[in-house]
């Protein structure tokens, strides 16, 4: 069986991977209704011989409660898949995020109990398959790999489908105005208990500059998103009001040092609302960058700020999809684009590397993306850097389903 050596880490068979148009070496790791996490975390484990994944039971069926998934593990070497593990706490888009903790021996991910209709995570160690249920769910393991940080996962869906876990709706209380038992959540690794950090509406009334709005009575409150810096030292969240009418959403990024003090908007609901998505923690624990419309002219740009909202920069004038910086500092950003936003001559979707520096940009690979008809089901490539910094791994689809490609950048990142 004739072999094709890529780098040091991805040795496969042609037999096994397939290439796609791409700058440099790309492989086809999975296929087969699979998905990695996020742009904010690697699927690849610390020690660079693995790659966790998610296989869903359907790509076109809304997952129900009490529905499973399949936690994957493939040998990145060998290309060898083993199913670890069934999981009901699924949704399409970030499906039970999995992720690894501190070492291979230590994988994350969510799953509910069908008895209570909670959701929890489950630390799982892929090579004896001692599970340990943890209370609380996870949204993202901290750096040191000793906390899990989460919001409200079950209530995930009401402030945007495809990211939490399912429970039936009649169990899931929405947020009537500022609530004092939804918010922040953190679980210690070694004890297995959860503790609320803080609550949505001492974010609220403690955020400085104030996102305080006349009416939040008229409102649904939630959290999206939590992420740390990569130092551990600062979480971030995104703040969602919803009128309880119909009326347009409305979001503010929120910082915090871990221990839930220090809060601080970087972005206001004001400078949101020009069009923005998708933050991100720069490498210095200090930035964070985010697609953001800066000044009221079509498009958004890349811009970073600082963690209360000052130094606020485009640093790049076209922005799109999921931007990342390089983890090592380097001056590179990847990213790229959603299904028909920056379409090319055939109709593929970019993965972008954009250098800060040089103000430029190549597409390192072009995937098929299907076109957007449910919001739900949409295929993100979610571009994410493994630790090392050198290699990327992205969403795709190959024969009409989901499947996961790793780049290697190794020529590419150069200044």
């Amino acid at each position: 069986m004739k072999k094709i050596i890529i780098s040091s880490l991805l040795t496969v068979s042609l037999s096994i991977f397939a290439q796609v148009n791409s700058l440099c070496p790309v492989i086809k790791i999975s296929t087969g209704r699979i998905i990695h996490r996020f742009f904010d975390t690697s699927p690849i484990s610390p020690s660079g011989k693995y790659i966790a994944l998610f296989r869903f039971p359907s790509e076109t069926v809304p997952p129900k409660p009490g529905d499973s998934g399949e936690v994957v593990l493939v040998n990145i070497k060998t290309g060898k898949e083993k199913v670890l593990a069934k999981s009901r706490g699924f949704e399409m888009q970030l499906a039970a995020n999995i992720q690894w903790g501190k070492s291979d021996k230590e994988l994350y991910f969510n799953d509910v109990d069908t008895l209570s209709w909670k959701g929890f995570a489950v630390q799982l160690n892929p090579f004896t398959g001692a599970a340990r249920r943890m209370e609380g769910t996870v949204f993202m393991v901290s750096p040191d790999g000793t906390k899990l940080a989460s919001y409200n996962l079950e209530k995930s869906r009401y402030a945007q489908v495809g990211y939490g876990v399912v429970i039936p709706n009649e169990l899931n209380q929405r947020n009537k105005g500022l609530v004092d038992n939804d918010g922040i959540y953190i679980t210690d690794v070694k004890t297995g208990k959860c503790r609320m950090l803080i609550s949505i509406s001492q974010l609220y009334e403690q955020s400085i500059p104030s996102v305080k709005i006349a009416n939040p009575e008229n409102f649904e409150f939630y959290c999206f998103q939590v992420k740390w810096n990569p130092q551990g030292t600062r979480l971030l969240t995104v703040l969602d009001w919803l009128p309880k009418l119909d009326g347009k959403r409305q979001r503010a990024v929120i910082t915090m040092r871990a221990d839930g003090t220090d809060i601080r908007t970087a972005i206001t609901d004001e400078q949101w609302s020009k069009g923005g998505h998708h933050v991100n923690w720069m490498p210095d624990g200090e930035h964070l960058s985010m697609n953001l419309n800066v000044d009221g002219k079509p498009g958004i740009e890349i811009i970073t700020v600082k963690y209360d909202g000052t130094n606020l920069k485009t640093v790049y004038p076209v922005g799109s999809g999921h931007p990342s910086y390089h983890p090592k500092g380097l001056p590179f950003i990847i990213t790229d684009a959603y299904s028909g936003e920056m379409p090319l001559a055939d109709g593929k979707t970019p993965i972008r590397l954009i250098n800060v520096e040089k103000q430029t940009e190549r597409n390192i690979a072009e995937i098929i993306l299907p076109k957007i008809t449910n919001f739900e089901f949409r295929v993100d490539a979610h571009p994410a850097w493994d630790k090392s910094g050198r290699y990327v791994v992205f969403n795709g689809t190959d024969n009409g389903t989901r499947c996961v490609y790793i780049s290697d950048l190794k020529k590419l990142l150069k200044r």
